[in-house]
């Protein structure tokens, strides 16, 4: 049985106390009005990690996640963060392939599949990010793109590692732009993630991966994208830096 699972991604917002502020407000929000089982990953800074690690040490349903890794476990790789160190610090989640990762920093799938690998070596969950340009949106290659990157990054791994994996399907069109996918647009594309997934690993792995939507959601259409069928949770981006917002957000599995 898959997971909902709801992700806020602070990207290089906050400062260190501005950060612990925020996260001590969604634990105690979380804590007094979620009653579901969905779970809330914060992925913050790494400056934030072993503080939020702390805090959230007694929450339930919450999870720390980093942003990045490097590829490398240890050396000379000045500025670096390694799998061990992010692990180290109490956090179970990284964030790994996201498009201002791919277009500001140039990483290809090869380099991400490495940094999938060290993630998982070091029992770390990646969330990992695929989608499409707005170009290639317009040119209808976006399925394309899409099972290119799962294959290159992802089909390396057998299912019993894969089951580790979890995707979040970010248009890149739609991320920072104020525009977003239509529910039915999303669900088409995670549909097909799904089917593509199931040729890889088999239907069961398929149908117990979670497939969140990173584009632009908010408290306003969160309830249209997760009422779809194969939408479970969202990768929050500027949503996820206001706790009210954010635990609209996370509500709507309410139920």
């Amino acid at each position: 049985m898959r997971k909902n699972i709801v992700a806020g991604n602070w990207k290089m917002n906050l400062d260190y106390e501005q950060g612990l502020s925020l996260f001590s407000e969604i634990v105690n929000m979380v804590k007094d009005e979620v009653r579901g089982g969905q779970e809330v990953v914060v992925c913050s800074p790494f400056i934030h990690l072993p503080s939020l690690a702390k805090l959230g040490n007694s929450a339930v349903n919450v999870s720390i996640g980093a942003q990045n890794i490097s590829e490398h476990a240890s050396g000379a790789y000045t500025g670096e963060i390694s799998a061990s160190q992010v692990k180290s610090t109490g956090a179970n989640y990284v964030i790994l392939g996201h498009s201002e990762r791919r277009a500001y920093y140039g990483e290809t799938d090869e380099l991400l599949a490495k940094k999938v690998d060290a993630a998982l070596a070091n029992d770390l969950k990646p969330i990992f990010c695929i989608g499409e340009t707005k170009e290639e949106r317009e040119s209808g290659s976006f399925y394309e793109v899409i099972k290119t990157q799962l294959s290159k990054a992802l089909f390396h791994l057998d299912a019993n590692a894969f089951k580790h994996i979890v995707l979040a399907y970010e248009p890149v069109w739609a991320i920072g732009t104020g525009l977003t996918a239509t529910p039915e647009q999303a669900q088409e594309v995670h549909a097909f993630i799904r089917k593509t997934l199931a040729e890889q690993f088999g239907q069961e792995t398929a149908d117990n991966t979670s497939i969140l939507y990173g584009g632009s959601a908010n408290p306003g259409n969160a309830q249209s994208l997760f009422s779809q069928p194969d939408i479970d949770g969202g990768l929050i981006g500027g949503a996820s830096l206001k706790s009210r917002d954010f635990l609209q957000i996370i509500n709507v599995f309410n139920g």
